[in-house]
């Protein structure tokens, strides 16, 4: 391959598995026992680490305390509050869920892998009146790289989640196990 080769556009198929999780509480009791089991990432604490160029172990220690259940909540939206504006009332929140150590062990392999990390959630309420629970199997994201070693943290991830939805009543898909 020639230099101007190495920097052509590429492309990667892969398949994804979306898993679409029944909840048994009503939408606003699932959604305050997530935002509490994924509490909201400590910004102000990160920004002063970057500020003292904390060392990385301090990061990863902060970091675990953040996440008691191994995610950390760095953005949501209530989606609804938009849809409303077309005459959709269903509701229906999204977030962006992750871990920062596991993101930088991709990182340091493909800095692409931030595409997929943090992972993207929703919970949202169908037609039928039924509460869900949505998001990408971490694993199926993380193996388009091709790279065993993402593969691995994508697996781990997997698993994480499995407890997480286990943590909160969920049933956890096989694809998880």
């Amino acid at each position: 391959m020639s230099a101007s080769d190495s920097h052509s556009i590429q492309t990667f198929p892969h398949e994804v598995v979306r898993l679409t999780i029944p909840v048994t509480t009503t939408f606003s009791d699932f959604r305050d026992s997530y935002e509490r089991a994924v509490p909201a990432l400590q910004a102000d604490r990160y920004e002063q680490f970057k500020r003292e160029q904390a060392s990385w172990d301090l990061v990863r220690q902060a970091t675990e305390e953040n996440a008691p259940h191994s995610f950390i909540r760095y953005w949501g939206t209530d989606v609804a509050s938009l849809m409303e504006l077309a005459a959709e009332s269903r509701p229906c929140v999204e977030y962006l869920m992750g871990n920062h150590v596991f993101a930088q062990r991709m990182f340091r392999h493909d800095p692409a892998v931030m595409l997929y990390a943090p992972l993207r959630t929703a919970i949202y309420v169908d037609h039928d009146d039924r509460t869900w629970f949505t998001i990408d199997q971490p694993s199926t994201r993380f193996d388009s790289f091709d790279d065993p070693r993402i593969s691995q943290v994508g697996r781990e991830l997997d698993a994480k989640l499995a407890a997480l939805l286990e943590h909160l009543g969920l049933p956890v898909p096989a694809e998880l196990r």
